[in-house]
């Protein structure tokens, strides 16, 4: 048994896609890694998970020599089959991505990419999502990759608190530095464009924009990626809101 820490490599853009080549080759750096990810994009798929057919998780052609599976559910799913099912002992640490794309401010809780550094959390292991803010298939991880060594060989010195964990956001080229932020309030304005298919039946299409609420902020993971800095952003499965439950005890039910 080797005495490296076993590193749990997942993603949501598929097995295929080169950000997840990219962390592979940066996390075996650091440790013995293995990657588990879903066999299609499954962006958007948040914290979703399977619950109505059997999941399978197959051994495929190892990316950079290590052991590789594709699954057929959710990055979550993916991750809880580490755990439970898949793996002799646990990992030491998950890390999902790179995500083609921002994960930023609301995105946050759409994200697959995150989804499974989240669930990572919830098994009290160091979990970390990175996300390069470039949503080309051909997109340039070269410089993203330092940022992503940078940031692990931090959560290996100091850990992450537990139930916990990071959502590091990378801008395009070569960032000016990393920022520790805070994540921006905002929120992405729904524009379905209604169309029609060659049998002449409506259907919609998702579109919109991102409206930042706060463009003078900053200390923000926006403010940062719009200077051309790396953020990251600690990110707690406790989604109570303290603030409003101060003013709920006020309550008289």
């Amino acid at each position: 048994m080797s005495d490296k820490p076993l590193i749990l490599v997942t993603n949501d853009d598929g097995i295929h896609a080169r950000g997840l080549r990219e962390l592979v080759e940066v996390m075996q750096l650091f440790g013995d890694v293995i990657v588990i990810s879903s066999e299609i994009s499954m962006s958007g798929k948040a914290c979703g998970i399977t619950v109505d057919h059997p999941l399978r998780a197959t051994p495929v052609e190892k990316i950079h020599g290590v052991p590789t599976y594709k699954c057929n559910g959710t990055p979550v799913d993916s991750v809880k089959l580490s755990f439970n099912n898949l793996l002799e002992k646990a990992p030491d640490y998950v890390v999902s991505g790179i995500n083609h794309g921002s994960n930023a401010s609301v995105s946050v809780i759409y994200s697959g990419t995150m989804g499974a550094a989240i669930e990572g959390s919830l098994h009290g292991v160091p979990s970390i999502g990175f996300s390069l803010d470039d949503y080309s298939p051909d997109a340039d991880f070269s410089k993203a990759k330092m940022v992503v060594a940078k940031v692990f060989q931090s959560v290996i010195e100091n850990g992450i608190p537990e139930f916990s964990c990071l959502n590091v956001n990378i801008p395009k080229g070569k960032p000016k530095g990393i920022k520790i932020c805070r994540q921006a309030h905002g929120k992405w304005v729904e524009e379905f464009e209604k169309r029609t298919d060659p049998h002449g039946r409506e259907y919609h299409w998702l579109a919109g924009y991102f409206k930042n609420f706060e463009e003078e902020a900053t200390e923000t993971d926006l403010y940062a990626l719009q200077n051309n800095f790396a953020s990251v952003v600690p990110v707690s499965v406790d989604m109570t809101c303290y603030n409003t439950l101060d003013e709920l005890k006020k309550w008289e039910l």
